[in-house]
């Protein structure tokens, strides 16, 4: 018997993503912990810190931060066809919720059920975003804790007080960030050759 050397079949990830996807409210913040449950904690083939490396390049691109995350952890568990399957397993939900209110659209705006849930949903999706961001903060400042939480410092405070655009915040951060570590590293050789 051929032994499968992928941790998932690819109709099993579909399910897997097809679920998270049609369930989940509020974003790619709110996924990650959802990812993390299925994959890293119940099937075991992903670990947490992965998953946290993963959110946070999926949130440098452009677009929808649930579906770049969704698309990511398909290519690093089954390479290019398991982004493409994610791709669809994330998109799919959205196109039929969104098919399906627009048809009866004037039907849930009045429901006052409905409007409850959605409520009572927000609260839930920012105790969510709290947990993954504490999650981040440990993963960000795990080697690193005193320079990582410096850099934190500084960017809400260029962001809160001076009102700096974001992408200039994460660039001159980035830049920073590779300054610093490739002239301690440089540093590192230079006293590893002596």
């Amino acid at each position: 018997m051929k032994e499968n050397k992928h941790p998932i079949s690819l109709l099993e990830l579909f399910i897997t993503f097809f679920k998270i996807n049609s369930i989940t409210f509020g974003g790619g913040y709110t996924i990650v912990p959802i990812i993390i449950d299925e994959l890293a904690n119940k099937k075991n083939i992903i670990t947490e810190e992965e998953m946290l490396d993963l959110q946070a390049i999926a949130q440098s691109g452009p677009g929808a931060m649930a579906i770049n995350t969704s698309i990511l952890t398909g290519f690093r568990l089954r390479g290019p066809i398991g982004a493409l399957v994610c791709l669809a397993a994330s998109v799919l939900p959205c196109i039929i919720i969104i098919t399906i209110i627009s048809y009866f659209y004037q039907e849930f705006k009045e429901n006052y059920f409905i409007n409850a849930a959605l409520k009572g949903m927000a609260g839930i999706i920012a105790g969510v975003l709290v947990i993954t961001t504490i999650r981040m903060a440990k993963n960000a400042t795990k080697e690193r804790a005193s320079f990582s939480f410096l850099i934190m410092i500084i960017a809400f405070l260029a962001s809160f007080v001076f009102h700096i655009n974001t992408g200039l915040i994460i660039l001159i951060s980035a830049i920073f960030g590779l300054v610093i570590f490739s002239i301690k590293k440089e540093g590192e050789q230079t006293n590893d050759i002596n």
